[in-house]
Formats: C-alpha cells, structure tokens, sequence
C-alpha cells in the first residue's frame, strides 16, 4: 500500500468517526466479538502460518501464547467496559461548590483512530491484545503487522477484511519502507510494539503530527534469585520463560544474578529443568527456531564472542545432538557464566534462548548492578524473604515485576502492562488499556444562580477579592 493510499484510508476512519460519533456499549462488544470470531475460526490457518514463519514452531505454543491468550483479553474487555464508559464523578473546587449543584466530571471518548504497528514475535498476540483496549474505547484501527513474519501478516489481512469494513479496521502490509509512512500517518493515537532502536524512528516519525504514543519495548529484564529461594522451582521457572518461544519475547529473562556460592547448584538444576522440557531438540516440534537467519546469526555472534572471551558458555541440550546440521535455526538453551560488562551478551537485549548468569555476593550489589543499567520492561525476584523483596521491589524500578517467576504479570488483565524510560510509555491491558486508547474529557458544570463569592471574583475588584485572597495565600 502506498503511502497516499494509507493516507485515504485513515481519512476514510476519521470520517466515518465523525459521522457516526462514539458507538454504543453494544456496537463496540460486537466488534470484539467479531475478533473473537476470527481468532476462533482461524486457529488452525493461524498456527499454520506462524509455524511457516518462523520455519519451525510449536502449534501448541501458537495456540496458547496468540489465540487463547488473546480471545481471554478480548472477553475480559468485552466482560467490563460498559463499567468503564461510566462518566467519573469527582469533587469540585471550591467543594461548597457541589452544594449548591455544580459538577465536576470525567468523559471517556474514543479518540478516533488508532494506528498499531505489531511485531513478529508474537504476530497475532500483540495485534489483538492493544485491539482489545482500541475497540473497547470506541475507536476504529490500522494496523501494521510485521515484515518477519509475511505469512502472518498476509493471513490477518484477510481476517480482518472478511468482518470488518476498511472503515472500521484496515490491515496494512509491506516492508520497512510502508512502516516508516505508516508510523508518519497523523493518527489520534499511536501503538508501537518491538526493539527500542526502531522506536526512536517511530516517535520522531509521530512527532511531525505530534501523535500521542504507546510503547512496547523491552531491554534487558534481570532476574535476580535471593538465597531463600526454592532453587529447583526458580530454575524450572526461568528456564521455561528463557525457552518459551525460544526466548524470542520482550519480558523473557535476559540475564540472572544468582548468589555466587549457587551457581553450580543453579546450572545443574537448569540443566535438568531444560532435560525435562526438552528430551531432544533437533526435531522436536515444542522448541521454536530462531525466526531469521539475520536474527540467528546475532545469537550466535553473542555465543561465540563470549567463549572467545573466556566466559565459561554451557549448552543444555542433549549430549551427542548435533545443532550444527539442520533445517531449521535452532539454537540449543545455553547458559554464560559470569560474562564481562564488556560483552554484546550483556549490552544487548538477547531476544534468544541465551542466558547469562553472574554470580553475586550481597543483595545490595545486585540491586545496585541492576540500577547501574537502563530500566529494563520486567524484573524477577525469587525469595521468600520479605525484607529482601521489599528490598527488591522499591529499590528498582522496571515497567512491572513477577515475584517467584518470570513473564506472568503480563497475563494478569488487571494489571498494567507497560515500560519505563528506554523500555516504552504508556500502558495498556484491561481498564488501563481502556484508558490509554480514550480521551479523557473534563467537564464542569457551573451551577445556575450567580452568587455573591463569583461575583467577587469579576472586576472592579474590591472587598470580596480582598476576603479571597487572604483565605487562599498563606502556609
């Protein structure tokens, strides 16, 4: 799609938004059940085409993390939001005021047409959860899928256009090219979901329109492991966040800060975790492949440059497999002992089934080694501690924080999901999605008869102001 086609049709949106207003509590269920609709009836062409993406993914691992995760988001909007349409009732100022009949409120109005740019990790996923927040605020949507993923990209066009009128949501495909327009589009709200680089393009892209933006982004989300710690429970937990769609996931573990005297204790139960996940890894179809070969060769850079650099780089996968000779671009869960700072593993976000691990001596390093860096989407603590997570919890800050496991606060629909700093703005899912994509209106309502203290407020000023002031200017 060209850019001045893009451009037609969000006139197209903006036009049919003002000539249709805001739509009903019904109208808007209605258009998340026809999303629910297609993540339904599509399932089975939907596992298909990400499987044919990424070359080799789990059908089940589809169903679970794009389909049913995101049918839950859309009930859950579906479920509440005429409780979130409800206008807010708040006090006046001065509060004598409301006694004699003035109002002070807040209206939530869509506010027109929001523009998603989704990714390739989780295609389907990070289309429909913000969309669940847009169609529940009242708005219509263009969405850009990834590049990565064209298979994906193309399927959902087709979904989208076989319920939906161009008007009410449009599917835009193409390379960075189309992106780049899509995101310089003078949309009433923009959502970016993928790498913090890409980011910079797209908020100075928004900023030509002054686009209000929510982004997605990521970095590099630590776990930190506390000596009281069930450490064969930890272990099993970080590595299946680490080895879910082969880490290729914004909150995934990026690196673990285990106490020192651990860390053997660590590896072997690690090791055991990924064993029983994955008997084999060669051909078995629930461990994803790396999704390019660009993106393989970048792991694989951060695997090799730290063995050439002493660190100590240990690959769980079964002994005698053979990885090197494959269809598909598999890379086996590999752990990297205490890495130098110095390292690409320690400077970039993974995005892989790679996880360095340094070993600590106190709680206060860890924390003062994680506030050393920039703030990371998710931050893991494990412990049972209370002290110590307390510790923890306000002594960093991060977009959101699992305790006693990795990834799952972004599953919780009344949460928040959102960064901090370099790892994204704004924050969508559940009500907060809600009112992340609607304009929050303020509305006073003076009351009718025009007393004596508002007339004090109007010139020639005299004794009333005088009174006034005295009251209002003082400790």
């Amino acid at each position: 799609m060209t850019p001045e086609e893009m451009q037609t049709v969000l006139d197209r949106q903006k036009a049919a938004h003002l000539r249709d207003g805001a739509p009903s509590a019904e109208q808007r269920i209605e258009r998340i059940d026809r999303c629910i609709g297609l993540l339904v009836d599509y399932r089975g062409q939907i596992e298909e085409a990400v499987n044919a993406d990424f070359g080799a993914r789990s059908r089940d691992a589809t169903a679970f993390t794009d389909v049913a995760s995101s049918i839950g988001t859309l009930k859950h909007a579906k479920a509440h939001l005429k409780g979130w349409m409800r206008d807010e009732k708040r006090k006046t100022t001065p509060a004598i005021l409301g006694l004699f009949g003035a109002k002070a409120e807040v209206r939530f109005q869509p506010k027109g047409v929001v523009g998603v740019i989704s990714p390739w990790n989780f295609p389907v996923n990070l289309t429909f959860t913000p969309l669940a927040g847009v169609l529940a605020a009242g708005n219509r949507a263009m969405i850009k899928p990834s590049e990565y993923t064209p298979a994906t990209s193309e399927l959902m066009a087709r979904m989208f256009g076989s319920v939906f009128s161009p008007e009410e949501i449009a599917v835009v495909v193409g390379g960075p090219d189309v992106g780049q327009a899509f995101a310089g589009l003078a949309f009433d709200h923009l959502v970016f979901t993928g790498a913090t680089a890409i980011a910079r393009h797209v908020m100075k892209a928004a900023a030509e329109n002054l686009t209000p933006l929510t982004l997605e982004l990521g970095g590099k989300s630590p776990v930190i492991l506390g000596r009281s710690a069930d450490l064969k429970t930890a272990a099993a937990r970080i590595m299946n966040g680490k080895t879910l769609n082969a880490g290729q996931i914004c909150l995934a573990p990026d690196y673990a800060l285990i106490p020192a005297d651990k860390m053997s204790a660590f590896v072997d139960e690690a090791r055991s975790a990924v064993t029983h996940m994955f008997p084999t890894l060669k051909d078995n179809p629930d461990y994803t492949a790396i999704v390019s070969q660009r993106h393989y060769d970048r792991i694989q850079g951060y695997i090799d440059e730290a063995r050439a650099g002493g660190a100590q780089v240990i690959e769980l996968k079964p002994e005698g497999e053979d990885l090197s000779q494959q269809e598909h671009r598999r890379i086996a869960p590999t752990l990297i002992i205490d890495p130098t700072d110095d390292m690409k593993v320690m400077r970039e976000e993974i995005f892989g089934p790679v996880l360095p691990v340094k070993g600590y001596a106190t709680m206060d390093e860890a924390v003062g080694y994680v506030n050393s860096h920039d703030r990371p989407l998710g931050l893991y603590y494990f412990g049972e501690d209370a002290g110590e997570r307390e510790r923890v919890l306000s002594g960093t800050t991060s977009g959101g924080v699992t305790v006693n496991d990795v990834v799952f606060h972004v599953a919780q629909e009344n949460l928040p999901f959102g960064g901090v700093g370099p790892s994204g703005m704004g924050s969508y899912h559940g009500v907060d999605g809600f009112r992340e994509f609607s304009h929050r209106k303020a509305i006073y309502t003076q009351i009718k008869n025009d007393i004596g203290p508002l007339k004090a407020l109007r010139p020639p000023y005299g004794a009333g102001i005088a009174k006034y002031l005295a009251g209002a200017i003082g400790r």
